[in-house]
């Protein structure tokens, strides 16, 4: 998995093999039906505990293992380790300044 919509695409695929709605994944989860349909749609970010839950009640485990390792896991062993892509606060707190000067700059 590289990105939430990754993540998203795992769990609605377990939900309808499953035949879960996210009404009842929200029950069995102690989740509303918002952070559910939240989740599932693979834009919003949420709490490590939240996929957690929602793991645990697809049957699945969360393992985190260094990237190398990675490839080993993967079925079709296509998977190549990638640079770490989520940004920093202080990352993504730039890159707005940035921006904000560059459309200053325009003005």
């Amino acid at each position: 998995m590289r990105s939430l919509p990754d993540i998203a695409t795992l769990l609605r695929t377990r939900m309808k093999a499953l035949s879960l709605t996210q009404s009842e994944l929200g029950a069995r989860t102690g989740l509303s039906r918002r952070t559910v349909t939240s989740m599932l749609s693979g834009e919003d970010d949420y709490k490590v505990t939240t996929l957690l839950a929602v793991l645990d009640r697809l049957g699945y485990e969360l393992a985190i293992v260094p990237k190398g390792a990675a490839a080993g896991l993967a079925q079709d062993g296509a998977f190549t380790p990638t640079a770490p892509a989520v940004k920093t606060r202080v990352q993504a707190a730039r890159e707005r300044l940035a921006a904000r000067k560059t459309e200053a700059d325009k003005s």
